[in-house]
């Protein structure tokens, strides 16, 4: 699974995500949007119009899936809760949760983050520049999860480092850009431009004196 606000989708999300895919051999990727993010700013566009933006992006791709359980939970989307639920669904199968470098190192503030390893193994996606900054904490635990080949079969269990594309791209520089009237082609899916283009989403401050 990759969560996040994906607000918008682009193609940082999806070219790492597919890195991690290929490189685990994994059946498929479930990206999985947050309704209330628990450590971020409420997202600008609506969870419907994430999940309209998440479809387009993915159209017709084998090995991704979008998958809007959070989307229809009360309360903030704690990870832990969307891995019980799928662990419902894949009771043997190995789950793999992706996280950037950041959120990584960020994790003993999620909620219950120790519990999340019983649950699934942990992919930390690393860009060749980034390093991991970890608390002493985190480091003895990454050190004791350390993953090996063949433990791909296990369901749970261990952290798995994967070298992934570097792509500087983030979804705030993005609404940074529409807001500001910039051409954001080749940053995210031309199917996604269009409808962030129909729906009026992140509109520029010009547009909104005009409409105004």
């Amino acid at each position: 699974m990759l969560g996040g606000t994906f607000d918008p989708v682009h193609f940082g999300h999806l070219r790492t995500g597919l890195d991690v895919v290929e490189q685990l051999n994994l059946d498929h990727l479930r990206l999985i949007p947050c309704a209330i993010p628990p450590h971020r700013i409420e997202p600008v566009a609506t969870a419907k119009q994430r999940r309209m933006m998440l479809e387009l992006a993915i159209k017709n791709h084998p090995k991704l899936v979008v998958d809007d359980r959070e989307l229809g939970r009360d309360g903030p989307s704690y990870s832990v809760d969307t891995l019980l639920s799928l662990r419902e669904d894949f009771p043997d199968n190995p789950l793999f949760i992706l996280m950037g470098t950041d959120a990584f190192c960020s994790l003993p503030s999620w909620s219950r983050w120790q519990q999340i390893i019983e649950l699934a193994h942990i992919v930390v996606m690393q860009r060749a520049d980034e390093a991991l900054l970890m608390s002493d904490e985190l480091q003895t635990f990454y050190e004791t999860h350390q993953a090996q080949k063949q433990d791909s079969q296990l369901s749970a269990g261990k952290i798995w480092s994967v070298s992934v594309t570097q792509m500087s791209i983030s979804a705030t520089a993005i609404r940074d850009a529409l807001e500001q009237g910039r051409d954001v082609r080749y940053l995210l899916p031309d199917a996604v431009i269009s409808l962030i283009e129909q729906l009026g989403l992140y509109p520029s401050a010009a547009a909104s004196r005009t409409n105004g």
